[in-house]
């Protein structure tokens, strides 16, 4: 479908509020699109727990997933600086690098991404992290990752800069039917509000970015919930100058001092919320196992969410099967950091009907 195709009198839905949702409705709105953002609840969306690392070395991705991180963290730059100017917020965009400990140098130099990292010895470790955990004694810097502060500011700004551009949201609105014409393409989005009014919304297409609960609204679609939980604590500031991704847990520290902990990974928790001792209890092992002193540090807050995860843990980009209806969920551990490339791919492929390759390599058809 392209900008000819597409009924310009009516709107572009976008079937959830989270970062993603709210990335595409920035740029679709930015393309002089009319965008209506329909929202059961932007609080749990998984933009507000994430911690913000832009690290798709570090995570040692491989293959399609890692070009796509690539591609988004180069994007990143000139894409906040659009949110930023659009919303006058800034969003604490650091290109501060991110550590990956090891145990052995023979571990480190098998990591995926270890090519394209600078090796470190024990005493390279401890420059660039003061106070680390004895067990590592080797470990890989990938300069050119970060972090944004997506739960404080980015979010924040996204929301803003969408308003601005006149974007109209519908909060706590939540979604019951999807309903197609004759030839088969969506026609209009049947909800209910908060207040428990049915509404039906005509649309020129709709963008399914519901995360974790897409497959309530497309039945079949393989996205399912993978619950984390995470902690933050006061630190000193500048207790840590990079990130350090830790196995199973990792320290992010924004510049105002906090240091945010992440994060559980529980595949078979599905929608089952609140914080769990066990949970817990791994985040304070993780803790001492990587940065003992920052035991002592005195807990700020506790939350969890759950990240849309797929069979193989890649995003579902483009396409849903039914015309007018596009997918653009299950980014799973990289949402944030696949914001800007996944609002570039949709809103090209909305306004302009350029379908570009990097949709095919994560379209719904690798599935079938």
């Amino acid at each position: 479908m392209n900008s000819a195709a597409m009924d310009l009198t009516k709107p572009v839905l976008i079937l959830g509020g989270g970062l993603i949702g709210l990335a595409i409705a920035h740029q679709l709105a930015r393309s002089g699109r009319a965008v209506l953002v329909l929202s059961r609840n932007r609080n749990e969306a998984a933009g507000f727990v994430a911690a913000g690392m832009l690290a798709p070395h570090a995570e040692g991705l491989s293959g399609d997933q890692l070009l796509l991180g690539q591609a988004s963290l180069a994007a990143y730059p000139a894409w906040v600086a659009q949110v930023e100017a659009d919303s006058g917020l800034n969003c604490n965009l650091k290109p501060c690098g991110i550590v990956v400990p090891f145990e052995s140098a023979a571990e480190r130099d098998a990591y995926p991404t270890a090519a394209l990292g600078t090796p470190l010895d024990r005493h390279g470790l401890e420059a660039e992290v003061a106070g680390i955990g004895e067990q590592w004694r080797a470990g890989l810097l990938f300069k050119q990752d970060g972090q944004i502060d997506n739960r404080r500011r980015l979010m924040r700004a996204l929301e803003r800069a969408c308003t601005n551009l006149g974007v109209q949201f519908q909060e706590g609105a939540e979604v019951q039917t999807l309903c197609c014409a004759a030839s088969g393409k969506l026609e209009e989005v049947r909800c209910s509000t908060a207040e428990g009014e049915q509404l039906r919304l005509p649309c020129a297409a709709a963008v399914l970015a519901c995360g974790a609960w897409s497959a309530e609204l497309l039945p079949g679609l393989p996205v399912f919930p993978v619950k984390g939980q995470m902690l933050s604590l006061q630190a000193p500031r500048q207790a840590l100058r990079r990130v350090l991704f830790g196995p199973g847990t990792y320290l992010v520290q924004r510049n105002d001092g906090l240091l945010v902990v992440g994060a559980t990974s529980e595949a078979n928790a599905g929608f089952s919320g609140g914080l769990t001792p066990d949970g817990q209890k791994q985040l304070q092992q993780g803790i001492s196992a990587l940065l003992p002193q920052a035991s002592g540090w005195p807990t700020m807050e506790r939350w969890w969410g759950f990240r849309p995860c797929t069979p193989d843990e890649g995003p579902l980009l483009g396409a849903s099967g039914i015309p007018g209806l596009w997918l653009a969920t299950g980014h799973h551990r990289n949402g944030v950091l696949l914001a800007p490339i996944t609002a570039q791919l949709l809103a090209a492929a909305l306004v302009d009907g350029y379908n570009d390759p990097l949709l095919k390599l994560f379209s719904l058809q690798r599935f079938n």
